[in-house]
């Protein structure tokens, strides 16, 4: 009897030892399967539903946010109706255009199919800036205004060179009206020279310039 005994051990043991390594593999595989199923696993990111998940999170927030932005852009200043003569005198000098709403916002509707209408937003709001006389009023615009228009971090960043913007870092250190002057100038240059010739031959204008036309003609 002891004999069989050990031998029935024996065996168990040998049952065990030849368990075990296949045991190792099964542990081995959940353990894949529980990484396949992580984010972090690139391999098979298109399949995890936690990535899809996040994905689906993030453009969420994009969206809000440009609903947001939206919400805060004004589509156009108040203005009456542009004469023939106004917008005749846009052709005349960019200047001119720039003096009346009704001409800065037929500009801005022209920037906007150009995805550059961040540009006549930034001249606005430095235009708006040099209005204020409030020392807190100004440092809070000043300081939105460089969060929108100035930060790298900013969808609506304008263009500008090194040096004025190590002009407008200096000046943030106490911001006045005039803190963005030499930037304003800057982007009042760029859309005269690069969007302006454009803005003239555009269906925007010309078909504003002939509904007046055919409208003067009738009257």
């Amino acid at each position: 009897p002891m004999g069989s005994e050990r031998t029935e051990m024996r065996k168990r043991q040998m049952s065990t030892t030849q368990e075990t390594p296949g045991a190792a593999p099964a542990q081995h595989s959940a353990g894949n399967r529980g990484s396949n199923a992580c984010c972090f696993c690139w391999c098979c990111c298109c399949s995890c539903s936690c990535l899809t998940v996040r994905n689906q999170d993030e453009e969420r927030a994009r969206r809000t946010s440009h609903e947001l932005q939206a919400e805060g852009i004004p589509n156009c200043e108040e203005s009456p109706a542009p004469t023939l003569e106004e917008v005749n005198a846009w052709a005349q000098s960019f200047d001119k255009l720039m003096l009346t709403p009704a001409g800065r916002n037929a500009f801005r509707e022209f920037l906007r199919t150009e995805f550059s209408e961040e540009n006549m937003l930034f001249w606005m709001a430095c235009e708006e800036l040099k209005q204020e006389s409030n020392k807190s009023v100004i440092e809070e615009k000043a300081r939105l205004i460089y969060e929108d228009y100035i930060s790298i971090l900013s969808p609506k960043e304008v263009s500008l060179d090194s040096r004025v913007r190590e002009v407008i870092n200096r000046n943030m250190l106490e911001p006045s009206q005039h803190t963005f002057d030499d930037a304003q100038l800057q982007i009042y240059t760029l859309m005269h020279r690069d969007s302006y010739p454009r803005f003239m031959n555009s269906a925007i204008y010309k078909d504003l310039l002939r509904s007046l036309s055919e409208k003067s003609i009738e009257a």
